[in-house]
């Protein structure tokens, strides 16, 4: 099957798209096409939505099997809608764009290095994961850096030995597969180009057959 995706000609679906084990949530005026093709290689439900009036959902929304943390300036409606699939944490003012400062799996959350001590600890405690603050390539955006799952962590190719040294001693896992690569023909913005869970992935339509090598080896679907 063909695991690359764009969204109207936009190669950048994980901007658009946030997905977990069983739902994605997906812009509410995006094409039938792209939705069924999330629904039948990542095996979930989509859910069209905006976030903040805006169809960036996933800059701004993330999360893991015990919740979604999200921007706290969503609508109401908005947010009875994530209410619906699972417990919602607000963020405040300050970094709000979860998807971009937050990369995280049900044991560990990566932030953004100049998060706040009380904002690290809300989100712990939210998603019950081990907090580590980091960058990567000096970039402090994680959550567009990298993907992650349960088994595996795609990172930037511009991140420093002394970078995946330093999260590969902090990961409370065991098993945690960590590689670097790229998406879209060379952008280390994985997060921007890549959509994955324990099921399966989509990569933006502009990823070279190598750079696709790399995401299914990184998290085992070679």
């Amino acid at each position: 099957m063909d695991c690359t995706l764009s969204l109207n000609g936009d190669p950048n679906i994980g901007v658009f798209a946030r997905d977990f084990e069983d739902v994605a949530f997906v812009p509410i005026d995006s094409p039938d096409e792209f939705r069924t093709k999330i629904e039948e290689v990542l095996d979930v439900e989509t859910v069209p939505t905006f976030i903040q009036g805006s169809s960036v959902i996933g800059l701004l929304l993330t999360g893991n099997s015990r919740g979604f943390v999200v921007s706290g300036l969503i609508h109401n409606s908005e947010l009875e809608l994530l209410q619906e699939y699972g417990e919602v944490l607000l963020l405040g003012k300050e970094m709000n764009a979860a998807g971009n400062v937050i990369l995280t799996n049900d044991s560990f959350a990566i932030v953004h290095p100049n998060m706040s001590s009380e904002m690290c600890r809300m989100i712990g405690e939210f998603l019950k994961v081990e907090i580590i603050p980091m960058s990567f390539g000096s970039v402090g955006t994680v959550g567009m850096v990298g993907a992650c799952t349960n088994t595996g962590v795609l990172l930037s190719a511009r991140s420093s030995p002394d970078e995946l040294d330093h999260l590969e001693n902090s990961l409370p896992a065991v098993g945690v597969s960590i590689g670097t690569g790229s998406v879209n023909m060379g952008s280390g913005l994985i997060g921007t180009g890549l959509l994955v869970n324990s099921k399966g992935y989509l990569a933006g339509n502009a990823t070279t057959g190598f750079e696709l090598g790399r995401i299914e080896d990184v998290f085992g679907f070679l």
